[in-house]
């Protein structure tokens, strides 16, 4: 039987007219019901109330024991590289290797303007995607890491401890360029189904693979995990749904879940959805 992959998002803002969520609770209850990880966006500025990404994450691996976190995505023009490379050792080894470091070139300009960091070129978003992933895994294993890119510089960078694992990098990627970077670099794929519709994953997909397969690496190597909203329908159709996007390539899913039924959803997919698809996997 194959693995799947299976999270759910926690909301890191309340948008107005929604009820206000427990963000360790709500952890709590996806450890509980049996999901793999949890993750949550990274959009810091904002009118509506927000929890920081990496603050927020932190305080749910310390109110779980088993579930991982993912931030979906961070921005990488928003943390310098070299120092997210220590804040990720850390919070891996605190919370015994918990941590999914996703990761992404950046979308929301007016953020970046807002907090008067420049907004960076496209090219720029990718170049410093590439290098960014590039920097932090040389600073996991290496002594000291000297790092001349066209976006991103280090001089006898070193960060002590290193690294205890491969800590796993995903990416959330859509354009040409961007997926090459992927199928090059990341160990997972995490688009949302916003973005990229079903009808265009394939070529996607394929794109991912061609970039992994000239880097030596197989497309098999990268998590592929679709980010949506729970398909509409009975237990039996979001089954058939889901089976469906397993054939496009997906080997993981992470759900977004809004409403004040929220948790009676979660317990309805634990219970009556997830055990369908794994067994039909």
């Amino acid at each position: 039987m194959s693995t799947i992959l299976f999270g759910l998002d926690v909301p890191a803002t309340t948008a107005a007219g929604e009820p206000a969520i427990d963000p360790v609770a709500a952890a709590r209850a996806a450890e509980a019901a049996g999901f793999d990880f949890v993750s949550a966006s990274d959009h810091p500025c904002g009118t509506d109330p927000s929890f920081e990404n990496w603050t927020m994450l932190t305080w749910l691996l310390a109110g779980t024991s088993r579930l991982r976190v993912l931030p979906r995505v961070l921005g990488v023009p928003y943390r310098n590289p070299a120092l997210l490379a220590k804040m990720a050792e850390t919070l891996d080894r605190l919370s015994g290797g918990r941590l999914l470091l996703g990761l992404g070139g950046g979308s929301a300009d007016h953020e970046f303007r807002a907090f008067g960091l420049g907004v960076p070129a496209p090219r720029d978003k990718v170049d410093g995607l590439d290098e960014a992933i590039q920097l932090i895994r040389r600073l996991w294993t290496e002594p000291a890491v000297t790092f001349e890119g066209r976006v991103h510089r280090t001089e006898a960078a070193t960060i002590t401890p290193r690294a205890a694992r491969p800590i796993p990098i995903w990416v959330g990627t859509f354009g040409p360029r961007a997926l090459a970077v992927t199928g090059r670099r990341a160990d997972g794929w995490i688009p949302s189904l916003g973005h990229a519709p079903p009808e265009t994953i394939p070529a996607m997909r394929d794109r991912i693979a061609r970039a992994a397969d000239a880097a030596g690496r197989s497309l098999d190597e990268i998590t592929r995990c679709y980010f949506l909203d729970v398909p509409p329908g009975g237990a039996d159709e979001v089954v058939e749904t889901l089976l469906g996007y397993r054939r496009l390539g997906f080997t993981a899913f992470n759900f977004r879940l809004a409403g004040a039924d929220r948790d009676e959803r979660v317990e309805w997919l634990a219970t009556e959805v997830l055990p369908g698809v794994r067994q039909a996997a």
